[in-house]
């Protein structure tokens, strides 16, 4: 037996298990101190009434003969899909059925999207990063090299045509950052993925939050990205089923090389590897896209926000510099007095019992930046930007 030897490249904390376990351990040590938690990006409103009901409708359907289901298809039923599809159209985007694959979530697929890509593609992903990307490209022992994300490029990394690479992770509106790509921006990483005959590996967990019309909802909405992009999104954040998992990934008919379909190649992948979401997470994601549902998980989404502008408008008041805050639910702020980012994190907590996550934690140009989520309560957010100015004014 031979254990994979890549896993020593990596950290053996993982970033949120590292915040999580000092926070307990402030907690334990201060019983008496209320902890307001605004680290890990975990939603805490309820999943709205209409998804609520179709998933009540479909565990009824698991009790019957006529509507019971087993095993579904591979990349999920065609009334999930069918949702999805118009949902695209709903921002001028047009897909074909085949492209699309319903997933347990958008994390577990830019994993093991990888599986159809060979050992050898170089890849490059922005420093500071979503840990997730440069993780599991180590596990399997690809080379990874960085895009620099700093304050002066206002932590929106552009392409660099001397750099030649085969994978690029591209997260709009950003993890942890909130710094999101303009329609413009976007095309050149398109462009630059199909001179250079890479494939762009797009995040789009948050394109929710989007409500300026220069930035994209999809990579699709960019011309020329369907030979060169693979689309990821999530209803953790959407529809806040972090705790239910579901997602989509769409990857194009247009996107080959060197007679490989990716698309084949995913759904290959999938038959072999993964069962499908099941009938009733999906009946229940179906929901989010009928009106109604649209209409409740906005008025969640308009919750986080305010949270999210209450943040941002705090670092104003504070003279503190930030990214997100707008169309995205994270703040990026740079720490005060040039504290570093665990040094800064320590502060907050003893001081003013408020956490959120180090930017060190992301990468080394995280370095001296920290993220706070507007996913908490309203209530926690209010009480923690009081606590915040207090202490920083």
């Amino acid at each position: 037996m031979k254990f994979n030897s890549n896993f020593k490249t990596i950290n053996e904390n993982y970033l949120f298990a590292e915040v999580a376990s000092r926070a307990g351990a402030y907690t334990k040590a201060h019983p008496d101190k209320k902890v307001l938690k605004l680290g890990i990006g975990d939603v805490t409103l309820p999943l709205a009434p209409a998804v609520i009901s179709a998933l009540h409708s479909a565990v009824d359907d698991m009790a019957k003969q006529e509507t019971f289901k087993g095993y579904g298809p591979y990349e999920g039923y065609d009334f999930l899909r069918e949702s999805i599809l118009a949902y695209y159209k709903s921002h001028g985007v047009t897909l074909d059925l085949s492209e699309i694959f319903v997933s347990d979530g958008a994390k577990s697929d830019l994993g093991n999207i990888l599986d159809i890509f060979a050992k050898e593609n170089t890849v490059l992903v922005p420093d500071p990063v979503y840990p997730v990307y440069v993780d599991t490209n180590l596990m399997a022992g690809r080379k990874v090299i960085f895009a620099e994300a700093n304050e002066k490029n206002g932590f929106l990394p552009m392409p660099d045509y001397k750099v030649d690479c085969g994978v690029i992770y591209i997260c709009s509106p950003n993890n942890p950052t909130g710094a999101a790509y303009t329609k413009a921006q976007l095309k050149e990483w398109v462009d630059y993925a199909n001179k250079k005959g890479a494939v762009i590996l797009y995040d789009a967990a948050y394109e929710c939050f989007i409500s300026d019309d220069n930035l994209a909802r999809s990579i699709y909405q960019i011309e020329g990205a369907k030979t060169c992009a693979i689309e990821f999104c999530s209803f953790s954040k959407t529809a806040g089923f972090t705790g239910t998992r579901c997602g989509y990934t769409i990857v194009p008919n247009a996107l080959e090389k060197d007679g490989f379909s990716a698309n084949k190649m995913w759904l290959r992948r999938q038959a072999t590897k993964f069962n499908g979401v099941p009938y009733i997470v999906q009946k229940g994601a179906a929901a989010v896209f009928t009106a109604q549902g649209q209409k409740e998980i906005n008025k969640n989404l308009d919750y986080y926000r305010n949270n999210a502008k209450l943040i941002a408008e705090c670092m104003d008041r504070l003279g503190i510099w930030y990214t997100g805050g707008k169309n995205s639910p994270y703040i990026w702020l740079k720490c005060p007095n040039n504290m570093g980012s665990w040094e800064f994190f320590d502060y907050l907590l003893n001081n003013a019992q408020v956490v959120g996550t180090p930017g060190a934690g992301f990468g080394n140009n995280g370095e001296g930046f920290f993220r706070l989520t507007a996913f908490g309560s309203s209530e926690v957010t209010k009480e923690a930007v009081a606590r915040l100015e207090k202490l920083l004014s």
